[in-house]
């Protein structure tokens, strides 16, 4: 199974928020323990850096390459931002960015707490908590 985790699953993760922290722990051990082929997407890791700005810069550093060995950073090309920009079914420009990550890599999943804004995506977003009940 081939998932694109979204940042703030990742961000759950890492500062254990609730009441999401568990799901996302979860998510995470499966693609440790490598039953699901996790990505994320380049400019989350960006946006995880910035939200974590209230921790040490060390810390930062390590959890973000703990985080990169659990999940294989994709990008897209030129085209596909260009593509993403004409778009008009996603509210959230970043969000089309993901799903557009998440077609590259032929993800079945994108893993999300915001399943609302993909709405339009071409591949299925769940929550943690539904893609751990339901797919495990």
């Amino acid at each position: 199974m081939v998932i694109l985790v979204d940042a703030n699953v990742v961000i759950d993760y890492i500062l254990n928020r609730e009441p999401f922290g568990k799901y996302a722990k979860t998510v995470m051990e499966l693609c440790s323990k490598e039953e699901a082929k996790g990505f994320i997407a380049l400019h989350s890791v960006s946006i995880i850096w910035y939200i974590l700005r209230r921790l040490p810069e060390h810390e930062r550093r390590e959890w973000l390459k703990r985080i990169l060995k659990l999940l294989q950073v994709t990008g897209i090309s030129h085209e596909d931002v260009v593509s993403a920009i004409s778009l008009d079914s996603f509210k959230d420009f970043e969000d089309c960015l993901q799903d557009k990550c998440a077609i590259k890599v032929h993800a079945q999943y994108i893993i999300t707490n915001n399943i609302k804004d993909f709405s339009k995506s071409v591949t299925k977003a769940v929550t943690p908590q539904t893609f751990c009940e339901k797919y495990l």
